[in-house]
């Protein structure tokens, strides 16, 4: 793992960062997330430089002159740089020591040994170095070990390493899920003792947020949520779903709400949307449930939790409405039967979800596929039905006729009417009732001079 690699395998920003250290005089080394991913074999495009001493701006200047590439971003209160190369971030990092105050994350900063430097850093496998020539060092004899034992583990107690940065809580769990580490024993009860610091404003939301986005789309997203609980933060960052425990179900489940939530969330396909639905889509049934193991309305309160947490998180608008819509109609697809269901109702369903159509139905499949369902392959004929509706010319899901037009023929002005009788035509071409074609839908109208 530590041979020296030929040059054409070498990292193409290599030869130039040999170059410009050479002309500031810096000794630099290749750094974290980077290191570790080559080692790994997995893709980590972005890369952190670390400098001895003081000139990492200075590093990160005469590279950029060297690369053609714009000017550094300059942060000098934390002697950090950043240059964007070829669509690729690289950032210069002075060797540093930090210390924080116990309400905030954001550090004082003074200069420190390449070595103090390394031990501040989260986890011993984001501690190796790797130089230009692609020779990697493991400094602190811990990182290369826990490389190949796949093991998080701080450099030094995890309290303190914690304490310094509480995101570091959530990155654990976050890489466990990305990289199927192991955690060593030592994290999860320091998590516990230290979870208050995942509050505003120590840690901020939308840093938490950015977190909880990285593990719904790790190929682990249900060992993330068990982590994150195990440590004691579920309830800190998702409480909807952390209530979901022990709320026991029939029918078909063959778990809680919350184990049942988990192992659908493992099952749905890694979009960030349709897992976010995933996680929500039963958080509802903790309010609603009744004595009898029924959860009437859990898809609409559900909706409005799910609503909530994301404003909460701070994720857009709507992120939080497309993610609402699909808890609200998870169920809908779960109850599809075909002697049941006519093309009206399949188009009525595809309207509802929007262009979350096929988002619904992974979720739906999800969902069963969590439980003891026992006709899943229903999912597969209602997709190919809503193909079928989908597919129909002329379209049934727009009107061929306008607001103005109903005003016109119906001698209505403007309002709520236009309105509602614009919705009953849209309900009656979706059922079939009426074909979609102007002069039909005029022709109606004259028939029924009176609809409101």
């Amino acid at each position: 793992m530590g041979a020296r690699k030929p040059l054409d395998e070498l990292d193409p920003a290599f030869p130039l960062l040999e170059q410009a250290a050479g002309k500031v005089g810096a000794q630099a080394w290749a750094v974290g997330g980077y290191v570790r991913d080559r080692l790994l074999g997995r893709d980590h495009p972005d890369l952190d430089i670390v400098v001895a001493g003081e000139k990492g701006t200075e590093l990160a200047q005469a590279f950029a002159e060297l690369a053609g590439a714009p000017p550094p971003v300059l942060f000098e209160r934390f002697g950090t740089a950043q240059v964007n190369w070829q669509g690729r971030l690289i950032e210069f990092a002075s060797t540093r020591a930090e210390s924080y105050a116990p309400d905030s994350r954001k550090p004082d900063v003074t200069p420190a040994t390449l070595d103090e430097d390394l031990r501040r850093r989260d986890f011993t496998v984001n501690t190796l170095l790797m130089d230009f020539q692609g020779q990697v060092e493991d400094r602190l004899g811990t990182g290369l070990r826990d490389l190949e034992a796949r093991v998080l583990r701080t450099p030094r107690e995890p309290e303190a390493t914690f304490a310094d940065d509480p995101l570091r809580m959530l990155r654990a769990a976050r890489l466990a899920a990305q990289l199927g580490f192991e955690l060593a024993p030592d994290l999860l009860p320091a998590m516990r003792k230290a979870r208050e610091r995942l509050r505003p404003p120590v840690l901020s939301v939308e840093r938490t947020a950015d977190e909880l986005r990285k593990m719904l789309l790790s190929e682990r997203p249900k060992l993330a949520l068990q982590l994150l609980d195990e440590g004691g933060l579920l309830e800190m960052v998702l409480p909807e779903v952390w209530r979901c425990h022990g709320v026991q179900q029939g029918g078909w489940h063959r778990f809680d709400v919350y184990e049942h939530t988990l192992e659908a969330l493992a099952l749905a396909p890694p979009d960030l949307l349709t897992r976010l639905a995933a996680l929500f889509h039963d958080v509802g049934k903790p309010v609603t449930a009744t004595p009898d193991g029924y959860f009437l309305g859990h898809d609409k309160v559900g909706a409005g939790l799910a609503r909530e947490a994301l404003a909460r998180l701070r994720f857009s608008k709507e992120v939080g409405d497309r993610v609402a819509r699909l808890v609200e109609l998870h169920l809908r697809p779960a109850f599809y039967q075909r002697e049941e269901w006519g093309d009206g109702a399949v188009r009525k369903l595809a309207r509802d979800a929007g262009d979350d159509v096929w988002r619904l139905l992974d979720l739906a499949r999800a969902d069963i596929r969590a439980s003891a369902f026992p006709d899943p392959a229903k999912i597969d004929e209602l997709e190919n039905r809503l193909r079928e509706v989908l597919a129909e010319k002329p379209s049934r899901f727009s009107l061929p006729i306008s607001g103005e037009d109903i005003m016109h023929e119906l001698k209505l002005p403007p309002g709520k009417d236009v309105g509602r009788v614009k919705s009953r035509l849209q309900e009656l071409v979706l059922d079939g009732q009426l074909p979609p074609e102007r002069e039909a839908l005029l022709e109606y109208l004259r028939a029924h001079p009176n609809e409101r």
